[in-house]
């Protein structure tokens, strides 16, 4: 005979309300079999002598749990158990920081020194070097910090730290010198190294141009990116996120390839949220590696356990960030010499390549961040269904869309492409005024994260973080959704209003949206009959409060399948 629990004294909110209601959930063996009018749920409570748990909400919201659509879990639970410069507040701050871990975390004098040398040391001595991330580039000149800072901090051994949104590395003087990289080394074609007059490297390493570090700055063994897994899996729960699409698996930018750690996690029973795999693209290569982009979904759908892990999406990076001049543009940046960014993938091979992966049954997520890669992903999605209609049934999606063509709002409804924004970042904080607007063409602001326009187009909407670039809080994002400022952000709305979202929809997007961007729509991110009881408690109804009292709201409880996560 199945238990219940029963979810009560408070207000409900799913995808298809204007609003939230007071109401209860009634939850039978993790899933849900009512909700509605308090009384109503209540009198369906405990029928056939079942037992009963009651849960009072004390007069939150009860919402589905949230789903992020585009997070890196792996490297920001690593990063938080490394030098995590998450917390600065300014350059300074950022040094203080690094210099603390350093002291905090000694190692032999003999091996440190042998880490100096030229030759030995290197990759084999993992601990001594100083690994993390998250420093912010508006936090130094051209975003660009330089060796000799973290020189001076970092006494001799080798450092290299990620900023927070892994599209730039910065080393130290020692990690440049055991990669070999001098002022001779070359730019690779999708990268850039910061240089000084003469050619030397700065300190700072954009895009592919990170790669130079690769077999010399250790990678994380199998231990710490298990205990990192744990560690953002549990953060993520706390703050009611209840499943996520993963948007790098595979060895690119640096990262520790996380699927055999979520396959050993899962297989250990340490794995409790849902999670889609986003299987990394390899640009350096053709469409030879889709055999083995399938073979890996095959993988992990023979592991058995497709309510929490499937691996049907392919990441495909089509350009870099606006920050360093990487990001695909239409027209020119204002730097020297003119420059329109950087395209990955070769533009006149990628319609091919996403009909090949689409024909094998698997959905593409785009990295689209400028809008020249916005129109070209638009374009590759156009040609699937070149010989009439949409012809596509996968989950396309394009992610960041921090420029957009005003000509390609109406083509995301059109084509079925799935708008997976990240709404944090729509709100003037001191990166986009600094470092990204004054190099962008005149007329960008009024395209800078039109999500009001994409939602009104009719374009279906998915909500992450895409942290540890940003916070991982769903609610943080919602507010500057709906208000488009906040978090120390100037005081006027980015672009005015005509992109703000209202709370419903934004709620719908963080939930049902996502759902469907991770392929769990039909069993997850709604309060509905048949649904997963993955829930999200509130400790206030939102649609109670003023718009710029969102951020007040917290998550008090998460439940996956009716139990407290």
């Amino acid at each position: 005979m199945g238990a219940e629990v029963l979810f009560e004294n408070g207000s409900v909110f799913t995808a298809g309300m204007e609003r939230s209601r007071p109401g209860s959930v009634l939850v039978r063996d993790g899933v849900i079999v009512a909700v509605g009018e308090a009384g109503e749920v209540r009198s369906r409570a405990g029928g056939g002598g079942r037992a009963v748990t009651r849960v009072d909400v004390g007069g939150g919201l009860v919402v589905p749990g949230f789903q992020d659509a585009h997070v890196h879990p792996l490297p920001a639970g690593i990063e938080m158990l490394q030098c995590d410069l998450s917390e600065a507040s300014s350059a300074a701050h950022a040094l203080e920081l690094v210099g603390a871990y350093a002291a905090a975390h000694p190692v032999a004098a003999s091996r440190g020194a042998s880490v100096g040398g030229s030759g030995g040391g290197g990759a084999s001595d993992a601990a001594a070097w100083i690994l993390g991330g998250g420093w912010t580039m508006d936090h130094f000149t051209g975003g660009a910090p330089t060796r000799e800072a973290l020189d001076a901090v970092t006494g001799g051994r080798p450092a290299v730290l990620l900023s927070r949104d892994h599209h730039s590395a910065w080393a130290n003087s020692t990690a440049l010198a055991l990669a070999g990289i001098t002022a001779s080394t070359p730019d690779p074609a999708d990268g850039r190294l910061e240089r000084v007059a003469d050619g030397t490297p700065s300190g700072t390493l954009h895009e592919g141009a990170m790669a130079l570090l690769d077999g010399v700055k250790p990678v994380p063994d199998a231990a710490l990116a298990r205990a990192g897994l744990l560690a953002a899996q549990t953060h993520l729960l706390s703050l009611g996120i209840t499943g996520w699409q993963d948007a790098l698996v595979g060895e690119g930018l640096g990262f520790v390839d996380a699927f055999p750690v979520y396959r050993s996690a899962l297989e250990a029973g340490e794995l409790r949220a849902r999670v889609t795999a986003a299987l990394w693209w390899e640009r350096s290569e053709d469409a030879s590696q889709i055999d083995r982009l399938a073979a890996r979904r095959d993988e992990a759908e023979a592991l058995g356990q497709p309510s929490l892990f499937i691996a049907d999406t392919v990441k495909m990076m089509l350009d870099g960030i606006v920050e360093n001049q990487t990001a695909s543009i239409h027209g020119h940046y204002g730097v020297h010499p003119p420059s329109s960014g950087i395209d990955f993938i070769d533009p006149a091979a990628l319609g091919g390549y996403v009909a090949a992966l689409d024909a094998r049954g698997l959905s593409v997520h785009f990295h689209a961040l400028g809008d020249r890669a916005v129109t070209q992903a638009l374009d590759a999605l156009q040609g699937l269904g070149a010989s009439g209609g949409r012809a596509s049934a996968r989950r396309h999606q394009l992610a960041h869309l921090q420029l957009v063509d005003p000509a390609d709002i109406a083509r995301f409804a059109a084509v079925g492409a799935i708008a997976n924004l990240q709404a944090f970042w729509a709100r003037t904080d001191e990166q986009l005024r600094d470092l990204c607007l004054p190099i962008l063409p005149p007329d960008a602001l009024s395209r800078t994260y039109p999500f009001g326009r994409l939602a009104r187009a009719g374009a279906a909407l998915a909500f992450g973080s895409d942290w540890p670039v940003s916070t991982a809080d769903p609610l943080a994002a919602i507010h500057v959704a709906v208000n488009r400022t906040g978090f120390g952000a100037a005081p006027e709305p980015l672009g005015g209003t005509v992109d703000a979202l209202d709370l419903a929809t934004a709620l719908t997007g963080y939930t049902a949206g996502s759902a469907h961007a991770n392929g769990r729509g039909a069993t997850t991110g709604r309060l509905a009959p048949g649904y997963l009881a993955d829930l999200a408690i509130l400790d206030r109804d939102l649609f109670e409060l003023p718009p710029d009292a969102l951020a007040d709201a917290r998550v008090t409880a998460t439940y996956l399948a009716g139990a407290p996560a």
